[in-house]
C-alpha cells in the first residue's frame, strides 16, 4: 500500500480573490492537462458514462422530459471527478512523478476522510432537486390533455412548457449555486489539508460571499463550458473536465497563496 503523506493541521490563510486569478489557474489548469493526458481521459471518461448512462435510461423509460432536469442537475455531481485532477495537479506542483497506483490509492484513501460526508451531502441535494422537477413538472403540465410528452415536444412550447421550464432552469440554478459555494473551496481544502467536512464548507462559502464577483465569474464559466461541453453527446467533456478540474485546484492554492502574503 503506498504510503500517505500527513496533511497539515488546521485551515490555511484565504486571501482575497482577483479576477487575474481565474486566468492565471485556468493557464496552469491547461499546462497540467497537457502534462498528464492520460489522467484527464480517464478521470472525465467516468463523468462521460455516467452522463451516457443518464441519458440511456432516460431514452429507455420513454420520459423525455427528465433528459432536461437531468441537464440542469447533471453538473452538480461534478465534484465526483475533481480528487484526482486535484492529486495531479498537487504532484505536478511539486514536481512529483504521476505514479498511477500512488494517484489512484489517494483517491481511494479520501473514502476514510471526510469527503463521502460532502458526497452524502451532494447527493442528497440531487435527488431533493429531482423531486422538485417532478413537482414542478407535474404543477405545470400535469393536467395536460396530452398524454405522450415524450414523442410532442410542442408541449414545451405553450405558456404553461415555457413556464416550466423557466422555473425548472431558475430552481436548478439556486440548487446548482448553493452546492457551487458550499464545496469549490471545501473539495481542494479537504484533499490538501486535515479540516472537517463542516468547516471546509463553511470556508468555501465565506470566500464565495466575501468575493462575489470574482468566484460569480467562475461560476458562470463552469456552467457555460460544462453546458457546451455536455451538447456533443458529453464528448467535449474530455475537455472541459480535466481544465476545469486542474484550474479549480490552481484557484485554491492561489487563493491560499494570496492569504500568505
Amino acid at each position: 500500500m503506498p504510503h500517505q503523506e500527513t496533511k497539515p493541521l488546521g485551515l490555511p490563510e484565504m486571501g482575497d480573490v482577483r479576477l487575474d486569478m481565474l486566468s492565471e489557474a485556468l493557464r496552469r489548469g491547461w499546462a497540467d492537462m497537457r502534462q498528464a493526458p492520460g489522467y484527464a481521459v480517464v478521470f472525465a471518461g467516468v463523468y462521460v458514462v455516467i452522463g451516457l448512462i443518464m441519458t440511456a435510461v432516460t431514452i429507455a423509460t420513454g420520459k423525455s422530459y427528465w433528459l432536461i432536469f437531468a441537464a440542469v442537475g447533471f453538473p452538480l455531481i461534478g465534484p465526483f471527478a475533481a480528487v484526482g485532477f486535484y492529486e495531479v495537479s498537487h504532484r505536478l506542483s511539486e514536481r512529483r512523478a504521476l505514479v498511477a497506483s500512488e494517484i489512484f490509492g489517494v483517491i481511494a484513501h479520501q473514502r476514510r476522510r471526510q469527503l463521502p460526508s460532502i458526497c452524502a451531502i451532494i447527493i442528497m441535494v440531487f435527488l431533493f432537486w429531482f423531486f422538485l422537477a417532478h413537482m414542478i413538472f407535474a404543477l405545470f403540465l400535469g393536467l395536460s390533455t396530452m398524454t405522450n410528452v415524450s414523442s410532442s415536444f410542442e408541449v414545451y412550447f405553450t405558456s404553461e412548457g415555457l413556464s416550466m421550464l423557466a422555473v425548472g432552469t431558475g430552481v436548478g440554478a439556486v440548487f446548482a449555486l448553493l452546492l457551487y459555494s458550499l464545496t469549490v473551496v471545501a473539495l481542494p481544502l479537504l484533499l490538501d489539508r486535515e479540516v472537517d467536512f463542516v468547516t471546509a464548507m463553511l470556508t468555501s462559502l465565506q470566500v464565495v460571499t466575501q468575493n462575489p464577483v470574482p468566484m460569480l465569474i467562475w461560476a458562470a464559466l463552469i456552467a457555460v463550458l460544462v453546458f457546451l461541453a455536455m451538447l456533443p453527446a458529453f464528448l467535449g467533456l474530455f475537455v472541459v473536465l480535466p481544465l476545469l478540474g486542474h484550474a479549480t485546484w490552481h484557484l485554491y492554492k492561489l487563493i491560499c497563496e494570496a492569504g500568505e502574503q
